[in-house]
């Protein structure tokens, strides 16, 4: 061998590739936990738990007619709970919503009675009074700083001495008179408190209504702009209103669905019985929050969704009807929903640091 010549040099064999790392960032989280995630996640789970106790308490809760008086009465809850829930994950939340609802209702059935107008008008004239209401809640807020505790409180305060008051002096009684016989009440009913058939069963257009209605609440939230906004605003008003987000209008935009739902469910209540108890409607915008609370919704803002608030109205629904099917003292029924509430909202709580723990 030559002295010149030299040894190849050795090729280094590179070591076993192991299996691929990841890091917590690039994990993917399994399907359980993703939806764990969702805060309706909870609520569905607390509702099926509450219909299958019932359906083994009360028998007749297994009955189609029995299912339709449930739903009937979730539904006239969830209506206000959707409007409410999405101005909870705005941030804010809103105790005139109950009295509000007696409000458009009283203005409606006055307005027409009084005046010897179509009913129609004063429809119409409840939904400028209920749009007013929110948008007075709204502009206060902005305006003044007040949290919405202070002001929805002295809304519902004002609400409620005006309903009694104003009611007293023009019919001279605590009740609107009965419109059921003047123009375009059969039409208006029609609307908003008919009924239909399905299998024999008489079901209440308002579970049409409440179901449409958390459909459009599901889409607007998730797939435009506008839910995007309340999200933001909802999250930090001052980091939203930094990006760009119209923290003013979606405010009191969203005080303003509340009293659109007010004026909705106000109607229904007027054309469901012809006539309106002006003391009514306090206590109610508990149960609205409630359901929002119980459907995922947090009360610092957002985080939430639509389809929660639905199945908490069900849950208060169920209860409510439930407990009568059940032949217990109804006298309970406040207790129950106390309890059914602090329930949901552990619950709630354990599936959101469920799902957020590594």
């Amino acid at each position: 061998m030559s002295m010149t010549q030299q040894a190849a040099p050795a090729v280094e064999t590179p070591p076993a590739s192991g299996p691929k790392q990841s890091d917590g960032r690039t994990a993917q989280r399994p399907l359980a936990l993703k939806l764990l995630a969702r805060p309706e996640v909870g609520v569905f789970l607390g509702a099926v738990a509450v219909y299958v106790f019932f359906l083994a308490a009360a028998p007749p809760v297994r009955e189609a007619s029995a299912m339709a008086n449930i739903l009937y009465q979730s539904s006239t809850i969830g209506l206000m709970a959707l409007p409410v829930a999405l101005l909870m994950i705005g941030g804010e939340f809103d105790l005139s919503a109950g009295v509000a609802v007696i409000t458009s209702a009283l203005t409606a059935s006055m307005v027409s009675y009084q005046l010897s107008m179509n009913v129609w008008v004063g429809v119409i004239s409840a939904l400028v009074v209920s749009l007013a209401v929110g948008a007075f809640n709204g502009w206060m807020l902005v305006k003044t700083g007040l949290p919405s505790f202070l002001v929805t409180l002295g809304t519902f305060l004002i609400l409620q001495g005006v309903n009694l008051a104003v009611t007293k002096l023009v019919t001279g009684n605590v009740a609107t008179d009965n419109i059921s016989d003047m123009d375009g009440f059969a039409q208006a009913k029609a609307i908003f408190a008919s009924t239909f058939q399905v299998g024999g069963v008489t079901v209440k257009i308002t579970v049409v209504y409440w179901l449409v209605f958390a459909a459009l609440a599901t889409w607007v939230l998730l797939r435009t702009k506008y839910g995007n906004w309340i999200f933001a605003v909802g999250g930090n008003q001052d980091s939203a209103r930094a990006v760009g987000v119209p923290v003013t209008f979606t405010k009191i935009s969203l005080f303003m669905l509340v009293g659109l739902g007010a004026w909705f469910v106000g109607m229904h209540n007027l054309f469901s019985f012809s006539t309106v108890q002006s003391g009514e409607g306090v206590g109610q915008e508990l149960i609205y929050i409630a359901a929002a609370v119980i459907g995922g919704c947090l009360l610092t803002g957002g985080y939430g969704s639509a389809i929660g608030p639905v199945f908490g109205a069900f849950m208060f629904g169920m209860v409510n009807q439930g407990i009568v099917y059940a032949g217990w003292n109804p006298d309970w029924f406040k207790a129950f929903l106390g309890v059914m509430l602090l329930g949901a909202t552990l619950i709630n709580l354990w599936v959101r640091r469920t799902a957020t723990r590594r």
